[in-house]
């Protein structure tokens, strides 16, 4: 996965500090809320998480300004970044229903023009 968007960025846009925690908020899906809630509690049960902070803050790239275009879009790779075998099932899922439709519409509009159904028969 090298895509732009299946990659981590600190969210400047959406963060308090350094936007680490936004981050990794739109990266795994989670509110964050949790995942500050979780920093908080690591920073005072370990010692390893304020440099880990840092270290990410200035190591990971900012998130572009025209990464996704909508919420939905922004949805679907959290879905990639999360699960790629399920969200590549429900792709797969969604083109055979619309498949499926599709073979409705000829069926409707080939049964009722006969005229139509031996062009279709012809090109086959």
């Amino acid at each position: 996965m090298t895509s732009i968007r299946t990659r981590f960025y600190r969210d400047k846009v959406n963060g308090k500090f350094m936007g680490v925690c936004a981050g990794i908020a739109d990266y795994t899906g989670i509110d964050v809320l949790w995942i500050r809630l979780t920093a908080v509690v690591l920073v005072f049960s370990t010692g390893i998480a304020i440099p880990a902070y840092f270290a990410i803050g200035f190591l990971a790239e900012r998130k572009p300004p025209a990464l996704y275009a909508d919420a939905q879009e922004a949805r679907f790779w959290q879905g990639v970044r999360q699960s790629p075998a399920r969200t590549a099932r429900e792709v797969r899922a969604s083109f055979r229903d619309i498949d499926r439709r599709l073979a409705e519409v000829e069926s409707f509009y080939v049964s009722s023009n006969p005229r139509l159904s031996a062009e279709i028969e012809s090109l086959r």
